[in-house]
């Protein structure tokens, strides 16, 4: 079935070498195609088993760790007690593309996310780098919590056994030690819930995300105790640009609200849930986040913050005078980020499946189980290099990485919906952004001055990242795309 919003060389399958080079770089993927291959894959299918509470919990899950039990504590000296306003503007900049998603979530309910959106509305080479650029958040997020999990089982480990990791087997090379182990083992413990199945999976991340939400609410309460008006009398010491800096870092913290957007192939009935789930869950981070910040500045001095992962335990200790309540903490921490690792790596394997299936990348990524119903060896795959990645590369360097690829990512969203607004005005929305085009324009807009936060070094990661995709594109995806090929029901 052809896209008739889009132009007869964009949605019909023409082959290759009737199409020259711009035409086939610029080549859309009809929706209803789209939409037609959905969960189908290399052998079997994925089975539709989520609903809205499970997709909601994806969402949290995927978001609410990292970015407050461990980012926290890195931000804070770059914008004094004004974090609190990095939060906001990072909410914000989530909130405008978060309405983009749902209305695109809604109308493409496919494991994809941004990759099919971008697909479908603005060619395969935009699609390609907004794949690309999803690798950048999903996977190399992974590695970036799985990090800040090791800190915090330290804590733990301390706590309850006085006994602590010794530094070369908690650290990755840079950061004092020669292979951080922790982070590898969180990995390969989502990898065998994952291999389990999508409904025993979102079982466990729910449990989990119900004591990470239990946990950031007993810190509110405890932390409170030790507010201290004077901790905000100089309320923004380092200006706007400390603000605007911890807030581009701080966006890392709301990475995953569109992991919801990833389980459209597995969802019950995407079309009406994966919007609410996807809104539901950030206006529940960002409230939390926002509270837990400003207790958290108000009970200790700004300039007392260090660049230790593990704060919110070293607050509540501070605060009570006692071991037991940061040990707590520490412990709900662990599950937390768990949570994280978890449901992001579940994101990225779907992704990368959405991509072999279109022949992008290999197939291999798109085989399913027919027993479990899932991309094993997807999963084995993108467990193992995480994995690795996780243990080798500082939290620092894969926070900013990671921030600089999704910025980048939902910024292309943000057109997305306008364009297929305009090109397919009769299609029908469970969602619709209000106020378009203006709310899409404004995040676009904070995602490039974001973007523009990150430092030098950011960009050259991210410019070497692109430059690598490019290359993989043009000698894998570009000569094996599938859509130069008719789909199933027009080959009939």
């Amino acid at each position: 079935m052809l896209d008739h919003g889009a132009p007869p060389h964009n949605g019909g399958p023409a082959a290759p070498h009737s199409e020259g080079l711009g035409m086939r770089l610029m080549r859309r993927k009809p929706v209803e195609r789209l939409v037609a291959e959905g969960g189908h894959g290399e052998g079997g299918t994925l089975r539709r088993s989520l609903g809205l509470w499970q997709l909601t919990m994806i969402s949290i899950g995927a978001t609410l760790g990292t970015g407050i039990f461990v980012v926290l504590g890195e931000t804070v000296p770059k914008a004094g007690p004004a974090v609190t306003l990095s939060f906001v503007i990072a909410g914000l900049t989530a909130l405008f593309s978060a309405l983009s998603y749902a209305e695109l979530a809604g109308t493409i309910p496919v494991s994809g996310s941004s990759y099919s959106y971008a697909y479908a509305t603005m060619g395969e080479l935009i699609a390609w780098v907004c794949g690309w650029c999803l690798m950048l958040e999903y996977g190399v997020s992974v590695a970036a919590v799985a990090v800040g999990w090791g800190e915090y089982l330290n804590e733990l480990l301390d706590g309850t056994i006085g006994v602590t990791l010794p530094a070369a087997l908690s650290a990755p090379p840079g950061d004092g030690g020669v292979f951080n182990a922790p982070a590898l083992i969180v990995v390969l413990l989502a990898m065998a819930f994952l291999l389990g199945g999508a409904r025993e999976s979102a079982r466990a991340n729910t449990v989990m995300v119900l004591v990470k939400i239990g946990a950031l609410v007993l810190f509110c309460a405890i932390g409170v105790q030790g507010f201290r008006s004077g901790n905000y009398e100089n309320f923004m010491p380092l200006g706007m640009a400390g603000v605007s800096a911890a807030g581009a870092t701080l966006f890392f913290s709301y990475i995953g609200f569109d992991a919801a957007s990833t389980a459209g192939e597995e969802a019950r009935n995407a079309q009406r849930d994966l919007p609410r789930a996807i809104l539901l869950s950030l206006a529940i981070i960002t409230a939390l986040y926002v509270l837990v910040a400003a207790v958290a500045v108000g009970a200790k001095p700004w300039r007392q913050f260090t660049d230790s992962e593990a704060t919110l335990a070293q607050i509540m200790r501070e605060v009570t005078g006692q071991s037991f309540w940061g040990t707590l903490l520490a412990f709900c921490a662990v599950i937390a980020i768990a949570s994280v690792v978890l449901t992001v790596l579940y994101g990225q394997t779907r992704i990368l499946f959405a991509m072999a299936r279109d022949g992008l990348v290999p197939k291999v990524f798109a085989r399913v189980s027919p027993r479990s119903g899932t991309p094993r060896a997807n999963t084995l795959i993108v467990s193992l290099f995480c994995g690795v990645l996780a243990a080798a590369v500082p939290l620092g360097q894969l926070a900013d990485a990671t921030s600089i690829g999704t910025l980048f990512a939902f910024a292309l969203v943000n057109i997305a919906v306008v364009v297929l607004r305009r090109s397919r005005p009769d299609m029908p929305r469970s969602f619709r952004v209000p106020l378009s085009p203006l709310l899409p324009a404004l995040g676009f807009g904070f995602c490039l001055w974001m973007m523009g936060s990150l430092s030098t070094v950011t960009w050259v990661v991210f410019g070497v990242w692109m430059a690598v995709g490019l290359v993989f594109y043009f000698l894998y995806g570009y000569r094996r795309s599938r859509l130069a090929a008719p789909a199933p029901s027009e080959a009939k």
